[in-house]
């Protein structure tokens, strides 16, 4: 049986691993070189032919940027010095074998429509990830959504507080534009509301903290709200909140079997799922998300390495022949 390897690409680290089948091998994780697209490209070519075995038949590759699938081409990328460079074809002539680039958060996604044991369970998923800003990414019939662009997915830029109670729609400003999803739900809106929270409330444990000279920020919160302090657990409500319209955003389009939440918010657990869940079966469409279920991501941190695994072994799949071509091209 041949094996593909996945690529986790992102702005503080590089992580490759293997897989042979539903063997998901351990990764090799590194800092990421950033000094230069072409060094950056090294280094990926270095972790790949550190990690290969002789029957490699693809390598997949997740970037924190916009894709252009069809061709594998970087379109836009803020983190990574890999703006307007065709992946695809640099790394296939590099590596000898094909290479399939896509967007991070799309084939996290990817990889959350897959069991434990690597089954595909949800053909139909939406996962919204929520950190320093708002992702996500769709998978429809057990395969990946881009839509026209590659772009499809980036559900932190719908609206879901726009003040519309004025004459005209307010001029669009700047992204993360306000009113948006990645605006009121991201981790510096968590961060606002943590401050605010600590400011009017000084006899709470986040007061406390800030009274000590500290920055207080969400990850203090989800601590405190562990401990028991209502203060916090207020403010993981409203967050939970905020992220249960995105929910419900998601439900109304797409009907999926799952919606699945990750990124730093999955760190928030259970009292932040079932507030969230609370509010989105609130805003859904009567009829709409009744086989819908609403979790926490299961993958984790390697979900984009498995996730971009998956996809090279999906894409060869799809197109027998493909590998053969691909090496036939490097002998000549």
């Amino acid at each position: 049986m041949s094996s593909v390897i996945g690529v986790d690409l992102g702005g503080t680290k590089v992580a490759v691993a293997p897989l042979v089948g539903r063997h998901f091998g351990d990764s090799l994780v590194l800092p990421t070189d950033r000094s230069s697209s072409g060094l950056l490209i090294d280094q990926l070519v270095a972790m790949v032919n550190k990690i290969r075995s002789d029957d490699l038949a693809a390598v997949g590759i997740g970037v924190p940027s916009i894709v252009e699938f069809d061709t594998g081409t970087v379109v836009s990328s803020v983190n990574i010095p890999l703006k307007d460079v065709s992946l695809r074809s640099v790394l296939g002539e590099r590596l000898g074998v094909p290479v399939f680039v896509d967007n991070d958060a799309t084939v996290a996604a990817l990889a959350e429509a897959h069991d434990a044991e690597l089954r595909l369970v949800a053909h139909n998923l939406v996962m919204i990830t929520i950190g320093t800003g708002v992702g996500g990414g769709i998978v429809l019939g057990g395969r990946i959504y881009r839509g026209s662009t590659g772009g499809a997915g980036e559900f932190g830029h719908t609206l879901v507080g726009l003040d519309l109670s004025g004459s005209s729609v307010p001029a669009p400003t700047h992204f993360p534009q306000p009113g948006s999803l990645e605006y009121e739900a991201a981790g510096h809106a968590l961060d606002r509301l943590v401050g605010q929270a600590a400011a009017d409330d000084p006899g709470s444990a986040l007061g406390r903290l800030k009274a000590a000279g500290k920055t207080v920020l969400g990850p203090d919160a989800v601590h405190a709200a562990e401990e028991g302090d209502a203060t916090a657990q207020r403010v993981i409500e409203i967050w939970a909140e905020h992220v249960g319209i995105g929910i419900a955003n998601a439900i109304n389009t797409f009907d999926p079997d799952e919606v699945v939440i990750g990124g730093g918010a999955a760190r928030a657990g259970q009292h932040m799922l079932e507030t969230a869940k609370r509010v989105a079966l609130g805003y859904v469409v009567p009829g709409l998300g009744r086989r819908t279920s609403i979790r926490l991501a299961w993958h984790g941190v390697r979900a984009g390495v498995l996730g971009a695994a998956l996809l090279a072994a999906q894409e060869i799949e799809a197109r027998p022949g493909v590998g053969e071509i691909c090496t036939r091209a490097q002998n000549l």
